[in-house]
C-alpha cells in the first residue's frame, strides 16, 4: 500500500495520474477507474476526485456527466501555446541562472548531466525525462526568482508528458542529448546570452517534435 502525505493527498495523486499517463498506463480514450485506483493505493475516492478534477483543468481529463472521467489531451494548438511560453521563461531562468551560478550549483548540473548521459546510452527515454525535469528544476531554482517559480512549476507538470512524447521522434533523443551537452558548456563559461538562447531553442525543438509526430499520426490514421 502507498503512503501519502495527508494534507497533500490529491496534489500527490496528480502526479501519479500524470505520471500514468506518461507512461502509457492510462491512454487516451481511457476510463480513469476510480474504485480500482483507490484500492491500489489505499486511499478514499475524495483526494482523488479531487485529484481528477486538476487534470481536467490540465485538460488531461475530461469529465462526462453520469459516464465518468477519461483520459484526453489538449489541442495541439495548446500544446504548442505551452511550449513557447514556456520557451521564453526557460530560457529566462537559464539566463538569471547563469548570472548567478557558484561552483556548488554547476557541480549539482553537472552531475545530473551525467545522469542523462546515463539514460541516453541506456535508451531509458522514462529515466532520461524524469532527470531531464529535475535538471530544469535545479535550473529555475538558482535562478531564485519566487514569481517565476510560481509560474513555472505549474507548466513543468503540464508539459512533462509531452517532452517524454517528444523523444518517440526518430532522432529526437540524440538531438535533446547534444543540446544538453551545449547548454552545460554554456553554464561553464557562464555565458547567460547563450544560455538563455539555446534552452529557448531546447523547448522549441520539442515542440516542432511533436508537430511532426502530429502530422504523421494524421497521415496513417
Amino acid at each position: 500500500m502507498m503512503k501519502f502525505k495527508k494534507a497533500t493527498y490529491h496534489v500527490q495523486i496528480a502526479d501519479m495520474l500524470r505520471d500514468m499517463i506518461m507512461t502509457g498506463k492510462l491512454k487516451e480514450g481511457d476510463k480513469v477507474n476510480e474504485g480500482k485506483l483507490c484500492e491500489t493505493m489505499g486511499i478514499s475516492k475524495t483526494p482523488m476526485r479531487e485529484a481528477i478534477r486538476v487534470l481536467s483543468v490540465e485538460g488531461l481529463i475530461r469529465l462526462v456527466p453520469n459516464r465518468g472521467a477519461f483520459v484526453t489531451k489538449p489541442e495541439f494548438e495548446e500544446i504548442t501555446e505551452m511550449f513557447d511560453v514556456m520557451s521564453l521563461l526557460e530560457g529566462f531562468c537559464a539566463r538569471e541562472a547563469c548570472q548567478k551560478m557558484t561552483s556548488k550549483n554547476f557541480a549539482r548540473l553537472e552531475k545530473l548531466h551525467a545522469k542523462l548521459e546515463e539514460n541516453f546510452e541506456r535508451h531509458d527515454q522514462e529515466a532520461y525525462i524524469r532527470t531531464n525535469n529535475q535538471y530544469h528544476s535545479v535550473v529555475q531554482e538558482v535562478a531564485g526568482n519566487r514569481t517565476l517559480n510560481q509560474i513555472v512549476n505549474g507548466l513543468r507538470k503540464k508539459i512533462l508528458l509531452y517532452r517524454f512524447q517528444s523523444l518517440n521522434l526518430p532522432q529526437r533523443f540524440a538531438s535533446s542529448i547534444r543540446e544538453h551537452r551545449d547548454l552545460l558548456e554554456a553554464f561553464r563559461q557562464r555565458n547567460h546570452s547563450k544560455a538563455e538562447t539555446l534552452m529557448q531553442a531546447h523547448l522549441q525543438n520539442q515542440s516542432q517534435a511533436l508537430g511532426t509526430l502530429v502530422e504523421q499520426s494524421k497521415k496513417q490514421s
